[in-house]
């Protein structure tokens, strides 16, 4: 018996499976663009934002620490934030022009205690 050679390859099914794929891809990029699925959320007694709350360090051009808005020096930053859970997040917001000894002097503080959540804060150049 001889074997016969293909002269054509039949390239439907690729096609059809291309389009069930094509298919997929569009109706999910449909309810990523339209902001997902409408869900009503359960609600919960009490609320992440009560659980953890943020706690914000800046440091001015000066080099003065503020903890919450309110001045502190380095000494009782450290007995301020060594209270707080370890899960808390950490925001440090630092003047562009301030020396970067005390930056990394309040940064090594905030990682020596063990925060894991921390964060600096920019602001976008336009």
């Amino acid at each position: 018996m001889d074997e016969k050679e293909f002269d054509v390859i039949n390239v439907i099914p690729f096609i059809d499976i291309m389009l069930v794929l094509l298919t997929i891809v569009l109706t999910t990029s449909t309810f990523i663009a339209s902001g997902g699925i409408p869900v009503q959320l359960p609600r919960a007694a009490q609320s992440d934002a009560e659980l953890l709350r943020t706690a914000t360090i800046e440091i001015d051009r000066s080099g003065t620490i503020y903890y919450n808005a309110n001045p502190v020096a380095l000494d009782e930053l450290n007995n301020l934030i060594y209270t707080l859970d370890r899960e808390t997040p950490v925001l440090l917001r630092a003047d562009r022009n301030l020396t970067l000894q005390v930056f990394v002097d309040v940064l090594d503080l905030v990682k020596q205690l063990g925060f894991n959540r921390v964060s600096l804060q920019t602001e976008d150049r336009k």
